[in-house]
């Protein structure tokens, strides 16, 4: 796979996830993905990943990835910029429960689709948002 194809398959990820598009997101996923969020914990294989951005979606239906910069490094690329998302109350969006926080993704392409996703932030200002006790 050229290298700029690598970074286009990336960066085509994350426009899935900001268009909050859980089929088209999830046919770009191995059938043995990885997730791993900024605490380290795993979520292993495509169907649960799916259901996982699903329920993520459903906390943050206004979520986004935000990349202003990235780098790659053979089948691994590296992506810098901002997440950000509110914490839906009752189906509504209030402007107290919205954050923005600096994040980094790492992308790992095997076959023409991604093997792995992993976030790195601090979570403490969604935790704030979503009013939980685990900052």
């Amino acid at each position: 796979m050229p290298e700029s194809d690598t970074v286009h398959l990336a960066l085509r990820f994350v426009n899935e996830i900001n268009r909050h598009d859980l089929d088209s997101l999830s046919a770009l996923l191995t059938e043995d993905h990885v997730f791993v969020d900024a605490l380290g914990q795993e979520i292993r294989g495509k169907a649960r990943t799916r259901d996982a951005w699903a329920e993520y979606f459903r906390l943050f239906p206004d979520y986004h990835c935000g990349v202003k910069e990235w780098f790659q490094n053979g089948r691994v690329v590296a992506m810098f910029g901002t997440a950000s998302g509110t914490f839906a109350v009752g189906g509504e969006l209030p402007a107290e429960r919205r954050w923005r926080i600096p994040a980094a993704w790492r992308a790992v392409v095997r076959d023409h689709l991604i093997a792995l996703w992993q976030v790195y932030a601090d979570n403490e200002p969604v935790w704030k948002a979503m009013g939980a006790k685990r900052y």
